[in-house]
């Protein structure tokens, strides 16, 4: 299969409550949850999935990016923080995305070169979630 057309996953229940044991294809299963009473608090939420595949696809993309300008990368953490609405349905209706970047020779305009390929064109799920949530990339370089 051709995984840049298709994806399938798969969940099932895995307790009498909402705890799901979710996989994508060979992958290592991911434990899912909801927090009590409703569940368990045994695993990640779906709002937290979704965190992690922004903050892992925005990533991808600036590091891809910086790399094939030929830049030093030492170490790269990201951290994101989503707030939530009010109403139902509770989604996000902001996310900071902050980019810790160690490297010798990216520089400000370098991060925000590759920061707008990712915005605009690389990074899918970037895509999916702009419109319907303000999305604030941020980033920080040490030398």
């Amino acid at each position: 299969m051709n995984k840049s057309k298709e994806l399938q996953s798969s969940i099932r229940l895995v307790n009498d409550k909402l705890r799901f044991e979710g996989m994508v294809e060979e992958n290592a299963p991911v434990a899912i949850d909801y927090i009590a009473p409703l569940g368990d608090d045994a695993g990640y939420t779906s709002l937290e999935l979704l965190l992690l595949s922004l903050s892992s696809c925005v990533g991808s993309a600036v590091l891809t990016f910086l790399r094939r300008m030929n830049k030093t990368i030492s170490s790269c953490e990201i951290q994101s923080k989503g707030t939530r609405r009010e109403e139902h349905p509770t989604g996000f209706s902001h996310i900071v995305v902050d980019i810790r970047l160690q490297s010798p020779d990216v520089s400000d305009d370098d991060m925000k070169k590759v920061i707008a390929l990712a915005e605009d064109k690389y990074c899918p799920v970037y895509a999916m979630v702009k419109g319907n949530t303000d999305v604030d990339i941020r980033f920080r370089i040490e030398k």
